[in-house]
């Protein structure tokens, strides 16, 4: 290419003219050399931007040329021995100083990361997720920051613990009112708890149970309180009693004026209980009650009349009433109608 281009000056143009067309193109390649090789960048130091002109290759040679020093810790982007590239910006962050608190020493470090994680991180001062860091990890890194890294340690603690049992109190009709009878004997029961320990630097701040397994149920103690209350009638032993109620109380008889039935009559004498009626002094009597006040079967003591079992009904005998089964209708009138005191017993 060279040679023809040369035998083509020589053909057309005459010496002189020859060397200065020579000159021309070495000069023209010469200019564009220089401007391939010159490179405009922007160089920002802690967000302060300046505009450098340079042939230099590396950002490197840039910033010693241009009498920009650079720390070990500072941090270069792009790297300082990659190649100078036309319009672009040279990041260079410098280091700020910084205390650190950790594992009871005092460090004074110069770092240039983003936040305070990324100085631990690159001071080697590893940190686990429980650990405290003040300021917070994301925080941004500045200029004499304190740093306090509080280390978190956390310890399970199993153990056995007794459950303690209840006690109940129940009423007992069948014992002495006032008197107090264990009818069951309480047993602890035993669980299984876990404790969670938090220790910060090494002292512990708290414990909590997080976790509890019912291995053994505890035992309800039973004891039975009396309501059998104590009487003294008038005449005979003492007897024990549940309730006392005031009743009105009459009289009757197995005969048609009582009962409406005559002798002969299936039904005569008997009670609604299915009993033949009788007066026994000294032993249980049948008296007519109502049942939705004294259930049927209920054995009693009634002042004035003695030992009695609810075993019949009236169509009279409402509520708050009863009548008192005699032999003889001159015991019936005798009798009336009187209000007396009447004793349930078992």
């Amino acid at each position: 290419m060279v040679e023809k281009f040369k035998t083509y000056l020589k053909k057309y143009f005459p010496i002189g003219l020859r060397v200065e067309i020579i000159a021309v193109v070495i000069l023209s390649v010469l200019i564009g050399v220089i401007f391939s090789t010159r490179k405009t960048i922007v160089v920002s130091v802690d967000g302060r931007s300046k505009k450098i002109t340079t042939f230099c290759s590396t950002y490197r040679k840039v910033l010693d040329n241009s009498g920009i020093s650079i720390g070990p810790k500072d941090k270069v982007k792009p790297s300082l021995d990659s190649r100078v590239e036309n319009n672009t910006t040279l990041k260079i962050k410098r280091v700020v100083k910084v205390k650190v608190e950790a594992d009871n020493k005092k460090l004074n470090l110069e770092s240039a990361e983003d936040n305070v994680e990324d100085m631990l991180k690159a001071e080697k001062i590893g940190i686990s997720k429980l650990d405290i860091v003040y300021p917070s990890r994301k925080h941004e890194l500045k200029k004499g920051m304190n740093v306090v890294v509080t280390r978190v340690k956390t310890k399970d603690i199993k153990e056995d613990r007794p459950i303690n049992y209840d006690t109940i109190l129940k009423s007992d009709e069948q014992v002495e009112n006032g008197t107090k009878k264990v009818v069951q004997e309480g047993q602890n029961g035993e669980k299984e708890t876990v404790t969670r320990v938090v220790y910060q630097n090494g002292k512990e701040v708290s414990k909590k149970v997080i976790s509890e397994i019912i291995k053994k149920q505890p035992v309800q103690k039973v004891i039975a309180i009396g309501t059998l209350t104590n009487y003294t009638p008038s005449r005979g032993t003492n007897l024990n009693y549940v309730e006392s109620l005031q009743m009105r109380a009459t009289a009757y008889t197995a005969d048609y004026a009582s009962t409406g039935k005559n002798p002969g009559d299936p039904a005569f004498g008997i009670t609604a209980s299915g009993t033949v009626a009788r007066r026994n002094n000294g032993d249980y009597s049948s008296v007519a009650v109502d049942p939705r006040v004294i259930p049927l079967g209920t054995k009693l003591y009634i002042e004035g009349y003695g030992y009695a079992i609810a075993e019949d009904t009236g169509g009279a005998i409402k509520g708050n009433r009863l009548d008192l089964f005699f032999d003889s209708s001159s015991e019936v009138d005798n009798w009336g109608v009187r209000w007396v005191n009447v004793y349930v017993i078992r």
